[in-house]
């Protein structure tokens, strides 16, 4: 395996850890990497660095992130959002991959990209329905901005720094894992 494809794998990872805070916004960044040739994407995938594919996932991503503000809309998004996460997930990941076969790349892409989205993306939820229940919902829009700005740096941190997004995605996941494994009541 070559230092390429390390570096792919990698930014898929953080991209798809970031389909899990916003589903649209590292797809977008995905986008805008792909067109101003910061990043190559897999020849299938070339179509995203299209003028075309930009408008479509802007406004895609700015309507996510504003529903994600409406009180009741955003917990409703939330039930859509998990298997969309997962979709994007695998999509970044089989988009950013280089020099694989086309099994190893997509089960690379189902099982770290769309697993790490998914993972990602049931956190954030749990943490989105737990601020709408302690808090009646008043507490939603700082989980909103927290997830928005979480998804923009990890984007951003994975294309330009795809080991240190990879390090991030380890570091998300293991306090997802910490998180829930203090919630669940210990057997004494």
């Amino acid at each position: 395996m070559t230092s390429e494809t390390i570096i792919s794998i990698f930014l898929g990872v953080g991209l798809a850890a970031s389909a899990g805070f916003r589903v649209f916004l590292p797809l977008f960044i995905l986008s805008l990497a792909a067109h101003f040739n910061v990043i190559d994407v897999s020849g299938n995938w070339e179509w995203i660095g299209s003028v075309a594919a930009i408008i479509t996932l802007g406004v895609a991503m700015l309507f996510e992130i504003f529903a994600y503000y409406i009180p009741f809309v955003d917990n409703a998004l939330d039930t859509i959002a998990v298997p969309l996460a997962a979709i994007a997930g695998t999509a970044v990941m089989v988009s950013t991959i280089a020099e694989l076969s086309p099994v190893v790349t997509w089960a690379m892409a189902i099982i770290a990209g769309g697993g790490t989205a998914t993972l990602v993306k049931g956190a954030s939820a749990g943490t989105r329905l737990t601020s709408s229940a302690t808090t009646a919902g008043l507490g939603n829009p700082v989980v909103s901005t927290v997830e928005t700005g979480s998804a923009l740096f990890m984007s951003v941190v994975s294309v330009f720094f795809p080991f240190l997004a990879v390090i991030f995605t380890i570091l998300i996941l293991l306090l997802i894992f910490w998180f829930y494994k203090k919630l669940r009541p210990s057997k004494n």
